[in-house]
Parts: C-alpha cells; sequence; structure tokens
C-alpha cells in the first residue's frame, strides 16, 4: 500500500509539473565571449559561442539575434523616429544624423554557424535575421558560434564612448544577442530607444583591455589577483602599465550582460550583513561628487534591507553601481548612472534603478510590451524606499504621479496603458504612463483590497515568478488569490481603456425623519471604484463608511462601516450616514487620496479644495 501510494504521488506530481511546463515554458541560453578591445581604435573583435535550448512545443526554422549598436548610424530607425516624433528625446534629437563614420556604432558579423555547420543570415537594422539549415526541434539545444566585430558609438543613448562626464565606456546591449522567444512567438523587436526583453541564462565572458583600465558590471569577477589593482580597496596611485589585462566575469541566471571601462574609476566595496557586495565605479576628481558617494554608501545598507523585506529578497550576492551612461539605466547586477548629482537626486536614482532589479532583472518584465509594470512597480518601491529611508512621512509619497496623471488627462493627450513602447505618439505621453500611471496601479491596488494582503501579494509576487516573465494577468491573479477579490475589471479599466475614475457627492440632504443624513453618490466617470467616505462629526469623530464594487465578489477588510455592493452601471448610490445634517462637519470620498479621481472638488462637504501634500502627524 505504501509503493503504491508512493507511486501515486510520484505520478501526481510528474503531471503536475507537466502541466505546469506546458503553460509557461522558457529558452535558455548559455553565453561564451572572449572580446578582444581596442582602446585607440574604440573598437572590438569578439567570438561567441551560444548554446541555446529550445524548451518550446515549437520547431523553429529561423532565429533572431539583436544588434543594438547598429542604431547609431546616420537613417536609423533610431535616427528617425527621433527626428520625426513631436517631442524628441533631448540626448537624441538630431544627434545621430550628425554622426561620422569614426563616432557611429555598428555591429559586423564575420561568421556564423549552427552546430558547426555555415548559416544564411541578413542584418536588417538592429535585427540579425538567422535562416537555418536544420530546424530546431523542440525539447533540443543546438551550439551557434559567431564571430563579431563592434565599433563603440560615441555616447548618445545608454551606451557609448566618452559620456558627458568624461567615463571612457559604457558597454550595455553591445553584443549580438538572441532575441526572446516565447508563447506570443519571436520578440524582434528592432532597437528605437525604449526598453528591451531577453532569455534567462548564464554568460561567461572574458574581456582583453588596456591594462590601465578598470572593469566594473553584470557578474563576479573569476581573476581579482591576476587584474590586481581593479578590485582593490586600498589601491594607490596606479602606475601606467603597458599591454592588456583580461577580465573574466561568470554571471549565472541573468538575461542580459553589461560593463563599463574607465582609467580613472575609483572602486569602492561595501559589505552588507546578508552576505552581499556592493560595488561602486566612480571618478573621485570632483570633492562633491566624492562627499555625495561616500554618503551613498551610508544610506545602502538601509535601502537593501527595505527592498529585501517589502518587496523580496534579491537572489544574487553582488550588485554594482557604476559611473556611466546618460542618465540611468537598470542593467543584470549592476547599473550605469551620471554620477555629478546632489545627494537627493544621487540617492533617488540609486534606488529607482536598484529597484529594477526586482522587476526587470529577476521578475523580468517585458518592458517593451509593459513599460508600466517595470518602470511603474520600480518607481512605487523607489518612492515607499526614499519616503522611509530620508524619514519624509508623507502620508501619500505618489502625490507627484497623481498630478501628472492630472494633467495628462487634462491635455487630452492620453493614451492606453498597454501601448508599445515603440508605438507613443509623444515621449511624455510614454513618460507619465509608464512611470506616474505605472505607479499608480499598485498604490490603488493597496486601496481596492487592503494594506495587508496587498503587502503579502508583492512579495508572493517576487517569489512565484522569478525568473519566470509574468503578464499583467500573472500579476493581478496573485492579488486576487491575496485577497479573495476578483481584479480583472480594474487591470481592463486601468490598463486597456481611457477612463478615467470621477466620483462626487451629488446631494446632501436629511431624511423625511430628520434624524439621519441621505447622501447621493454619484458615478461620473467610466471607471469603477469602491469607495471609502468618512464623515467627521462636529465633536471630530470619524466614521469610515465602505461600498464595494458588486464585480469584485467580496470586499476588503478593515475597521469601516461596509455598505451593500454598488453594481456600477448604477450612476447614483445612496448612502445613509446615521447622524443629523447638522452635526456633520465634513463628508470626503477617499481623503487617503489613493484614488485618482480626475476632480477632487466635488469630493467634499462643505465644496473646498483639498491639499495635494499630505504628511503624518
Amino acid at each position: 500500500m505504501i509503493k503504491k501510494k508512493t507511486t501515486s504521488i510520484v505520478i501526481l506530481s510528474l503531471l503536475i509539473g507537466t502541466s505546469l511546463f506546458a503553460q509557461r515554458w522558457q529558452q535558455k541560453v548559455e553565453y561564451e565571449m572572449q572580446i578582444d578591445f581596442s582602446v585607440e581604435k574604440h573598437q572590438f573583435d569578439g567570438k561567441q559561442k551560444l548554446k541555446y535550448y529550445n524548451n518550446s512545443p515549437d520547431t523553429l526554422k529561423r532565429v533572431f539575434y539583436h544588434l543594438f549598436f547598429n542604431a547609431f548610424q546616420p537613417g536609423s530607425m533610431m535616427d528617425v523616429r527621433s527626428r520625426t516624433i513631436k517631442d524628441p528625446d533631448k540626448r537624441v534629437g538630431k544627434r545621430i544624423a550628425m554622426l561620422k563614420p569614426e563616432e557611429i556604432g555598428y555591429q559586423k558579423i564575420k561568421s556564423l554557424t549552427q552546430d558547426g555547420k555555415p548559416v544564411s543570415y541578413e542584418v536588417v537594422g538592429t535585427i540579425l535575421e538567422v535562416a537555418l539549415p536544420k530546424p530546431i526541434l523542440p525539447k533540443s539545444e543546438v551550439l551557434f558560434e559567431m564571430e563579431f566585430e563592434a565599433q563603440v558609438p560615441v555616447q548618445i543613448r545608454r551606451s557609448g564612448r566618452d559620456n558627458k562626464e568624461g567615463i571612457s565606456y559604457t558597454m550595455t546591449q553591445w553584443y549580438p544577442k538572441m532575441c526572446e522567444y516565447d508563447e506570443e512567438g519571436w520578440h524582434s523587436n528592432p532597437y528605437i530607444g525604449r526598453e528591451f526583453h531577453g532569455i534567462w541564462g548564464d554568460f561567461d565572458v572574458k574581456i582583453n583591455i588596456d591594462a590601465n583600465y578598470t572593469i566594473g558590471g553584470t557578474g563576479y569577477l573569476q581573476n581579482k589577483k591576476a587584474v590586481g589593482h581593479g578590485y582593490d580597496e586600498k589601491q594607490k596611485t596606479k602606475k601606467k602599465k603597458k599591454g592588456k589585462l583580461q577580465w573574466h566575469f561568470n554571471a549565472p541566471m541573468v538575461h542580459d550582460f553589461a560593463w563599463a571601462a574607465d582609467p580613472d574609476y575609483k572602486h569602492d566595496i561595501l559589505t552588507l550583513s546578508d552576505n552581499l557586495d556592493v560595488h561602486l565605479f566612480y571618478q573621485s576628481d570632483a570633492d562633491t561628487l566624492q562627499e555625495n558617494w561616500n554618503k551613498l554608501k551610508e544610506y545602502l545598507p538601509k535601502v537593501f534591507e527595505i527592498a529585501n523585506k517589502k518587496f523580496g529578497k534579491y537572489p544574487y550576492n553582488q550588485y554594482s553601481i557604476i559611473q556611466g551612461g546618460d542618465g540611468g539605466m537598470e542593467y543584470a547586477m549592476c547599473t550605469m548612472i551620471t554620477g555629478k548629482r546632489q545627494f537627493k537626486s544621487l540617492l533617488g536614482v540609486v534606488v529607482h534603478e536598484l529597484m529594477h532589479s526586482w522587476y526587470q532583472h529577476v521578475l523580468g518584465f517585458n518592458e517593451a510590451k509593459y513599460a508600466w509594470m517595470d518602470e511603474g512597480f520600480t518607481s512605487y518601491a523607489e518612492e515607499m524606499i526614499i519616503n522611509e529611508v530620508l524619514e519624509e512621512n508623507k502620508l501619500n509619497p505618489f502625490a507627484k504621479s497623481y498630478k501628472a496623471n492630472q494633467k495628462l488627462y487634462e491635455s487630452g493627450k492620453s493614451e492606453i496603458l498597454n501601448t508599445h513602447s515603440d508605438f507613443y505618439k509623444e515621449n511624455k505621453t510614454y513618460g507619465i504612463n509608464a512611470y506616474a500611471r505605472g505607479a499608480i496601479f499598485l498604490n490603488q491596488l493597496e486601496y481596492i483590497i487592503g494594506e495587508e494582503p496587498f503587502s503579502k501579494g508583492l512579495l508572493r509576487l517576487f517569489e512565484e515568478w522569478k525568473f519566470r516573465h509574468p503578464n499583467p494577468n500573472d500579476v493581478i491573479r496573485v492579488f486576487e488569490k491575496e485577497s479573495g477579490l476578483e481584479l480583472t475589471w480594474y487591470l481592463e479599466q486601468w490598463t486597456n481603456s481611457l477612463n478615467v475614475i470621477d466620483y462626487s457627492l451629488r446631494t446632501i440632504s436629511p431624511d423625511e425623519s430628520n434624524t439621519n443624513t441621505v447622501v447621493i453618490l454619484e458615478r461620473i466617470g467610466d471607471m469603477p471604484m469602491p469607495l471609502e467616505v468618512v464623515v467627521t462629526s462636529r465633536g471630530n469623530e470619524k466614521t469610515k463608511y465602505y461600498i464595494p464594487l458588486e464585480i469584485m465578489r467580496g470586499e476588503k477588510e478593515g475597521s469601516h462601516e461596509l455598505q451593500k455592493d454598488w453594481p456600477w452601471v448604477y450612476p447614483y448610490y445612496p448612502l445613509i450616514i446615521n447622524q443629523k445634517i447638522s452635526a456633520i462637519k465634513k463628508i470626503e470620498i477617499d481623503p487617503s487620496m489613493k484614488m485618482a479621481d480626475i476632480n477632487r472638488e466635488n469630493n467634499i462637504y462643505p465644496f473646498i479644495k483639498p491639499e495635494v501634500t499630505l504628511k503624518k502627524n
């Protein structure tokens, strides 16, 4: 009996595992790269071995690689888009069109084989289209071997050489990278200037570069003794060295690899209590820069403590903060940031890019399709952490996000939140949607389901979906399970429509007996929401009335006066307050201001304009 039971359990486990595998499979990659870099020419030669695991149920007859550096050439899609969109990124503008041959970026493929046999390929802008002589069968693996050469463009957007702060090389999106293939097919989006998507795997990268340069980036350095000064906290004045050094990095379970190099980097290591080293690479030529980066180290332990507690445990043993790039940009196990900032700006950008490690580089949101998930969730985490670390005590740390949402609505330029990043009509709309409205999505969700299930949902999302590329439905299902509420309506309304939230206190009057007050609530906007209405008596006693939506199929827990459900199609709802109207000092819809109501002036009785910025006492 025991044997049969054990066998049954094993079979059941296999069936469950197979079922889960069928629901969400993922490709896998293993990169080996050897790079020979010339700092005199700003060029490098590369050899790449890529073991590709086709874990899909599909037979693949073609594959695609990203060739990001090709975007930095006159006439590229990034160039044309920047010169034709209404509000171009100022960092780009017309600069690509003005590049000289020695300033452009490129990646040229010299040879490519599949399991030792040459393949046919065509370079189409920033995408390498590869026709396979032998299809890749389901549940099989192949080895691609490539030789390529590349030129590093002048710093314009994210990647490049000689940025505005004098950093020699920001090597991001720098190598031929296999495009993601999943249940939606190939994600071979051209590089136009937005976000990116990738396949998880292991990277083994060796970089030969001038011996005077220090490298920081993704992965764990395998040969610290060989490179010497680059990883010596007590480094002294460097002597000019001849020849090249090889830097050998290994990065497990990441979907990208980035690095930066400069001969003047100062390298500090901050060891945290939970076996985590934070590396800082920066030029310390300015007193204020040195002062701010030293101060940054004082705050980082608390930042990681809060992040791990509220959003999930950072899974790697290393994170690097590297001066470079054109602002702030996240990569696997590291970020590239401009470093000459006021301290609060420096801390803010570091926290923001760090939290991308949770939402872009561990959960792996497809930020090309769903920028609001990656940038928005990251912005939410950033504001929560900054508010706590700096002890700002803001009751609503997202007031600026709500204000931006309001202005976008008033401008008449709103676009659906699920708009693909490359297809926004204006950059400004993209920015507000991705950052502000994405953060509001989470803040409103807490308002809808309550603090405890929301906090548990954030952690559950991370634990259940890390390294699995969750989509919006996967996210909302986690919070449904934690809260017991149906939330599809919220996801659909906020991300796939332009409907807005607008509730008002339409009328306030005594009932027939003159012992109670009847408040007629009105839904003016097309997006429904559950409501919290707080009544303050003239004795300053507060009573919260909570009105769930019928389509939630339940209600959040809390200390409030629970009312009957509001079927959202009804434009009006009668709320009975067990007080005489003369005893009431104030009535307000959503005093927490977590609901993105587009007209708050009709939310308060007596009708006064509310304060936008709130702080705890």
